[in-house]
């Protein structure tokens, strides 16, 4: 098959895909038409069905799997599919393993760096609690491997959450040689930890959607549950601590705006933010950038407000 990422303007689809969402619409002179997206291992794409009840359309839902016949156009910077004709895929028909998409990076190889991170904590308390999330509790780790970062934007992949937590726990290791005054176990276990509420927030794949409590509370909140829980669980754990870096995972998102129930109020709560945000702005462009193969101006984008395009050196 022809993977999304190798589609370029002007292509011809004919391949089997996930539905990864589907919803009905209607144009502004009144006209039905569906607004899809399509997924495999690679990435996404949006398409468009415009005349639903035509011939060649059959009924399909959000998670099914589909034959998609189309062509490939740009709309305001990026590819979308128009779809021509649909048919229902069966078991048997594909592979699942080539519709999620998946890390570059090992899971194996990712896990052993986290856990070189652990190792290097001294604060007993702090370790502790690290080991009891990604050491003893193996329905965590199970869990924790397998999750995207986020629906969509940044690491939204199987394996998205250990590859962002890893990259912001090295950010936070950096800063902490450059900024001696940061507390570095403290920073490194918040780095840790800031976004384990992922795993309740966001079902696994295929359906990689908000849960009840996704909606309901946010991965931000979650997260600082998490720790709470597990904290009861260590005797003499210091109730400071235990506040300074709760808070820290609190405020990680910078901004009430951005879903942050506290602003950064310490110094290792303002390294996060800054250390996280850093992470996901440089992924989100990176898979931009790697979903196109158009050089130049890119079109405006509403994540960085701004027209983007790739580098020229020559």
């Amino acid at each position: 098959m022809k993977y999304i990422r190798d589609y370029k303007e002007g292509d011809r689809v004919f391949d089997i895909y996930l539905c990864r969402h589907k919803q009905a619409a209607v144009t502004k002179n009144g006209k039905p038409y569906d607004n899809v997206i399509l997924q495999d291992k690679t990435g996404t794409i949006d398409a468009k069905i415009w005349d639903p009840n035509s011939a060649g359309i059959e009924d399909f839902d959000t998670l099914d799997y589909i034959q998609v016949y189309g062509d490939v156009n740009s709309f305001q910077g990026a590819l979308q599919v128009n779809i021509k004709r649909v048919r229902l895929c069966h078991d048997g028909e594909y592979d699942p393993a080539d519709y999620l998409p998946v890390s570059k990076r090992p899971t194996a190889e990712m896990y052993r760096e986290l856990l070189g991170y652990i190792g290097s904590v001294e604060n007993t308390y702090l370790k502790k609690l690290l080991e009891a999330f990604f050491v003893e509790d193996e329905t965590f780790i199970r869990d924790f491997q397998r999750s995207s970062a986020a629906k969509s934007v940044h690491h939204g992949f199987v394996g998205g959450l250990l590859e962002h937590t890893v990259s912001v726990a090295k950010l936070c290791d950096y800063y902490c040689a450059a900024y001696p005054l940061l507390k570095r176990d403290l920073l490194l276990t918040a780095a840790l930890c800031h976004d384990i509420g992922k795993t309740r927030e966001i079902a696994p794949f295929p359906r990689n959607d908000y849960t009840d409590d996704g909606q309901l509370l946010g991965h931000i909140v979650i997260g600082s549950e998490m720790v709470q829980e597990k904290i009861r669980l260590i005797p003499g754990f210091p109730p400071a601590l235990a506040s300074q870096l709760k808070h820290c995972i609190l405020s990680h998102h910078g901004e009430y705006e951005y879903g942050s129930p506290k602003k950064p109020a310490l110094m290792e709560a303002l390294a996060l933010n800054l250390a996280d945000n850093t992470d996901a702005k440089l992924e989100t462009f990176t898979e931009i950038l790697e979903g196109t193969p158009d050089t130049g101006w890119l079109g405006y984008n509403r994540l960085f407000e701004s027209n983007l395009r790739k580098t020229q050196l020559e």
